[in-house]
């Protein structure tokens, strides 16, 4: 599962907005937008959500669980090599 605040972090270490989030993972804007305003972890139909977290994949972003190894603890995000290079809008 991811949090609302994850999502809102990924998009941020890319620096992309909301709609550019929405169409790298071929979901509506709308979807992004309660994601992302969701209490804790995020609601929405699983497909959805897992066309978001793929796209992050993709893009190069790893999401942290709660008990992931590493020298800190709780959730967050971090940057790994991307599959394929991230397409920018200027």
């Amino acid at each position: 599962m991811i949090a609302a605040y994850q999502l809102r972090a990924a998009r941020a270490l890319l620096e992309i907005d909301q709609k550019t989030m929405a169409e790298m993972a071929g979901v509506s804007l709308p979807t992004i937008q309660r994601m992302e305003a969701s209490q804790g972890n995020v609601r929405g139909i699983v497909d959805s959500l897992t066309k978001v977290i793929d796209a992050l994949n993709r893009a190069g972003i790893e999401l942290l669980s709660e008990h992931a190894p590493g020298s800190g603890s709780g959730r967050g995000v971090r940057f790994r090599h991307p599959d394929t290079p991230l397409e920018r809008q200027k």
